[in-house]
């Protein structure tokens, strides 16, 4: 059986794995500042698409989904984020 995963999970597997090797398995919410388990990640749009950001690699971060979902299109400098 073969697995197919979509560019966007594969781009945010990678992302995820690189943030984990660099902080030694912990990944934060880049909203909420909270670890972030692999299955729970989504890739955030740190200058949101509506503003102009780019889905290049450089404007994502890995979010919670519940983090990400809640933030909807405010612009990047009004996020709440902890710590």
């Amino acid at each position: 059986m073969f697995l197919f995963m979509s560019k966007l999970a594969l781009t945010r597997l990678k992302i995820y794995k690189t943030v984990a090797r660099q902080l030694h398995g912990k990944v934060p919410c880049w909203l909420c500042g909270e670890h972030v388990l692999p299955e729970d990640a989504t890739l955030e749009h740190i200058q949101p698409q509506s503003e102009g950001g780019s889905s290049h690699q450089d404007n994502l971060a890995i979010s919670h989904a519940r983090c990400n979902q809640g933030r909807h299109a405010r612009p990047a400098g009004a996020r709440e984020r902890s710590g």
